[in-house]
């Protein structure tokens, strides 16, 4: 029988309770992203991280760590990391008013912010963090903002590369998001449902650059929850056309796609029909998408998460959805291949030291 996890879930608390326990250890959840609720402590996180793989070894224990806004641990210890738009800056201007001199200085410091990213959250058990943003800075966009790199796809392309080369350096892969392109629209998918009236042409000549540049480096991409009626009319995590004609044939991409959040008002409409969690998750996967995220319905006491883990069952069951080991060994390759450096060890390592003095 193939064996595929694709729903990753989330948790209420700062340590597991039973009903944590046991969705965890159902079959069909491949991981859980943690937010800042879940956060007290170094020692804490590092105890959680801790039950959850005591639980299942090959959970993946996800978490949005971008530095900026986007930053969910940030004390006890957990390095400030700038906005990426300070790379980008970076690039642009080394203090001497010429645009683009200060590119390797730039380079340099993605390396180091997505070293001591990584290392950090991988001494505390975490394995992966959803970055780089590859999404372009058009200036207009309140949800994307300084949170990414440049507007130029090409600057784009080589900081998060360099980013993506420090978070190897750590031993934590990588997530490209939010394919083709969230920067260009102003409304915000976690409340709205956005459309991109551009034509296909015009897009992959700028947002989904990255996306081809960097097609042998991505790990994994997250696509947006955006609708670009030119190409398709549904969003691009739920078309066909956008995951597997266009980023897996035509722009070679053999990674893991991951939906980005089922719970955000872009993902909660289907052809102009609300969805359930369980529908949503089944186009998503049905789409392309290897993993279907699903956050914050752990707050009410979880109900939506055992409903779709149920739909997802009785789906499988009567074959609705099959389950695909290529996905699963996509899943798997996220996970971290070597172990982590113990906080103390870390914060004596030379090449920590020195990626610290490279931040901006």
């Amino acid at each position: 029988m193939t064996f595929h996890a694709p729903l990753m879930l989330d948790i209420a608390g700062t340590e597991l309770n039973a009903e944590d326990r046991r969705r965890l250890a159902h079959p069909l959840t491949a991981g859980l992203i943690l937010f800042g609720r879940n956060w007290q402590s170094r020692a804490q996180i590092t105890a959680l991280c801790a039950q959850v793989k005591a639980i299942r070894a090959d959970l993946l224990i996800a978490v949005d760590h971008e530095g900026g806004r986007v930053q969910r641990f940030r004390h006890d210890g957990f390095t400030h990391l700038p906005p990426m738009r300070r790379l980008g800056e970076m690039w642009l201007d080394d203090g001497r008013g010429q645009p683009g001199a200060g590119a390797l200085k730039a380079c340099r410091a993605a390396t180091a912010a997505g070293f001591v990213l990584a290392a950090e959250l991988r001494a505390c058990g975490v394995d992966f963090s959803f970055t780089p943003v590859l999404d372009l800075d058009y200036g207009g966009s309140s949800v994307i903002g300084d949170r990414a790199l440049a507007r130029d796809p090409r600057v784009v392309t080589v900081l998060a590369k360099s980013l993506m080369h420090g978070l190897l350096q750590a031993g934590m892969g990588n997530c490209g998001k939010h394919f083709p392109g969230h920067g260009f629209v102003k409304a915000d998918s976690h409340v709205d449902m956005p459309i991109d009236r551009r034509s296909l042409k015009a897009i992959l000549a700028e947002d989904a650059l990255p996306y081809d540049s960097l097609n042998t480096s991505l790990m994994s991409v997250m696509p947006a929850h955006v609708i670009y009626p030119k190409v398709d009319a549904r969003p691009a995590g739920f078309s066909k056309r956008w995951l597997q004609v266009i980023l897996r044939e035509q722009l070679g991409f053999a990674g893991a796609i991951i939906s980005d959040d089922l719970s955000m008002d872009g993902a909660r409409q289907i052809d102009g029909q609300p969805v359930s969690y369980t529908q949503a998750a089944l186009t998503a996967l049905d789409a392309g998408c290897d993993l279907a995220l699903l956050c914050n319905q752990s707050l009410n006491g979880g109900a939506e998460i055992d409903a779709a883990l149920n739909g997802l069952a009785e789906a499988q069951l009567k074959g609705w959805w099959q389950p695909q080991e290529a996905s699963e060994q996509r899943r798997r390759q996220l996970l971290p291949q070597a172990p982590a450096l113990a906080w103390e060890d870390l914060m004596v390592s030379p090449a920590y030291q020195q990626a610290l003095e490279y931040l901006p």
